[in-house]
């Protein structure tokens, strides 16, 4: 295996728990931290997806930036726009009192807001998985 790809696999081993720790904040009513763990998923499976292709240093958390700068050796990822359209403003949104016009996050983001970022995160990952393997 190279190199490569044994640190992919580490970073779709961590989106994998991610994605569980997602599912349980879920369970739990804790709908601003599934949004936000839901955008983590989402950009750490595109950072797998980089280090996959043999990227040796990627930074940043724009996930629309991220998924451009991948879509010449993953074209399939242009049908996921509308999704990181919709996960990448948790990245903010959903952690600091300030970021929105009125309340603190946790009192924002409801479960259906939550339902669908973390539907949007398991669509992500499983793309992930399609091409890294496990």
């Amino acid at each position: 295996m190279r190199e490569s790809e044994d640190v992919a696999s580490i970073w779709m081993r961590q989106t994998e728990h991610d994605l569980d720790t997602a599912r349980y904040l879920m369970r739990d009513g804790r709908y601003s931290d599934v949004c936000f763990t839901a955008q983590q998923v989402a950009e750490k499976t595109l950072k797998a997806l980089a280090y996959y292709r043999g990227d040796s240093d990627v930074i940043g958390h724009t996930l629309i930036a991220l998924a451009i700068s991948l879509e010449k050796s993953y074209p399939e990822l242009s049908r996921f726009h509308g999704i990181v359209e919709s996960l990448g403003p948790y990245y903010i949104q959903t952690r600091y009192p300030d970021a929105l016009p009125s309340g603190a996050p946790f009192e924002v983001y409801m479960y259906d807001e939550a339902d669908e970022a973390l539907y949007n995160a398991e669509q992500f990952y499983n793309f992930g998985r399609s091409i890294i393997p496990s």
